[in-house]
């Protein structure tokens, strides 16, 4: 089981940034592809980014490329979504997503992901 609890939401002028982690529990972190989500109200979870178990590939949605960046830290079990120049349609709650044991290769669809946090909402005033 994989627990993952996100941090790091909140209130932001547009144009403004933040950083979001997700921290996980469990000894294969490294070997596991982790996925940044959200969802804003009326709509369903997109895509945001994610990052394959060692780092190295990282998809983004069309809409936060160049904007946003994720990362991971595999000695602390962390992943983290930089987030500059904020617009607010980035407006939603963020999910951090783990894929199950061993699936390193990171993917852009909700089923593809075992595991979820609980969410962290951000807010963009215009």
């Amino acid at each position: 089981q994989v627990q993952l609890v996100e941090s790091g939401g909140g209130l932001v002028q547009a144009g403004g940034s933040l950083r979001l982690s997700c921290a996980a529990s469990g000894r294969t972190f490294s070997r596991v592809a982790m996925g940044w989500f959200r969802q804003a109200p009326g709509k369903e979870r997109e895509f945001v980014a994610a990052v394959s178990g060692s780092g190295g590939t990282t998809p983004y949605a069309d809409s936060v490329k160049g904007r946003f960046t994720i990362s991971r830290d595999n000695a602390k079990n962390t992943v983290y979504l930089q987030m500059d120049s904020l617009i607010p349609e980035d407006t939603a709650v963020y999910y951090c997503a783990a894929r199950g044991p061993l699936n390193a290769t990171p993917r852009t669809r909700v089923q593809e992901y075992a595991y979820w946090g609980q969410g962290t909402q951000v807010t963009v005033s215009s």
